[in-house]
């Protein structure tokens, strides 16, 4: 039995996007899946749309094997609840696998559930997670996160991509692969993939290290070092991989590589150059690691999004 945990002022999605992923692998599977919606309190409960769901309380909820609990709005006043802490910690030390979808992570870590784990959570929350929670191993450009038998996922739409990984350790790969294509998913992403909401706002943005990123962006086929980049921002390296990462919610690194997939994929899709001369353009100088970022990016390696590219503008031609 699958429990969504959900309060006053929770993101629809990150309910709704679950329980259609597990409804249509139980269907696939020929394993209809049980599904509850749980709350400390029976009865209607209201996302932050407006919308509600009917749900069961704590009490009436006995042998589950899965517990994901939503994020939100208010969030904060669920992590705040004995009995919500109390009913998700008693779950997991019962083995229940349970998991978090977007602030979710906030309920996981005021449960203790946390501590000296590996954990992801939405980027936006990522600074104010890391002064709260020390103890966290957090991993703040990650789809989602497995750490034993607690799973924490990015904002929203990472809340599928959890699911998805689940129902493949339910299911296999074939009944997962097939549920994602009923949800009309591009590919099931895998949890190593960068959060890509955090590092697309890096194009453009708006903080203190604006100015650096655009500085290079202009330099990608140099090295780009951690050492460069703060000696750019004048600090110390270590200063500012810290500050970098409550900036952005990315590490340096993982930033840099971000935006030179952004003008790799570009050249890739939009231009019939070598694949090596566009990995040299872009700075990763060799097209095998070049291949390996966009596998974590985007779930397939550059060869088969230039073919995916070219057959989509025949298609468009034709129509």
């Amino acid at each position: 039995m699958i429990g969504i945990l959900v309060f006053q002022k929770f993101q629809l999605l990150d309910a709704a996007g679950p329980i259609a992923a597990f409804e249509i692998a139980g269907r696939v599977a020929g394993v209809p899946s049980t599904i509850k919606v749980i709350a400390a309190d029976a009865g209607e409960v209201a996302s932050s749309s407006g919308v509600t769901l009917l749900a069961r309380g704590l009490r009436s909820v006995a042998g589950l094997n899965t517990l994901i609990i939503v994020g939100g709005e208010g969030v904060r006043a669920a992590a705040a609840c004995p009995r919500i802490r109390a009913f998700v910690r008693n779950a997991a030390r019962r083995g229940c696998r349970v998991a978090s979808v977007c602030s979710g992570t906030y309920v996981l870590a005021e449960a203790g559930l946390l501590d000296g784990r590996m954990a992801t959570t939405h980027w936006r929350h990522t600074r104010q997670f890391l002064t709260a929670y020390p103890r966290v191993r957090l991993t703040p450009d990650r789809i989602f996160v497995r750490d034993g038998n607690i799973w924490s996922s990015a904002g929203i739409s990472a809340g599928i991509d959890l699911a998805l990984a689940m129902i493949v350790e339910d299911h296999g790969e074939d009944v997962a692969r097939a549920a994602a294509r009923q949800l009309v998913l591009y590919h099931r992403r895998g949890g190593g993939q960068s959060q890509f909401s955090s590092l697309l706002e890096l194009k453009a943005p708006t903080g203190r290290f604006a100015p650096l990123l655009s500085w290079a962006r202009e330099r990608l086929d140099q090295a780009l070092t951690v050492e460069q980049l703060a000696e750019q921002a004048g600090m110390s390296a270590r200063h500012f991989t810290r500050a970098f990462i409550a900036e952005t919610g990315a590490t340096p690194s993982k930033a840099i590589e971000r935006l030179r997939v952004d003008v790799a994929k570009q050249r890739v899709q939009d231009s019939s150059e070598a694949i090596e001369q566009i990995a040299e353009v872009a700075g990763f100088r060799d097209p095998e690691r070049m291949r390996r970022a966009f596998i974590r990016s985007f779930g397939q390696p550059p060869q088969a999004m230039r073919r995916a590219a070219r057959a989509a503008a025949v298609e468009t031609r034709s129509a």
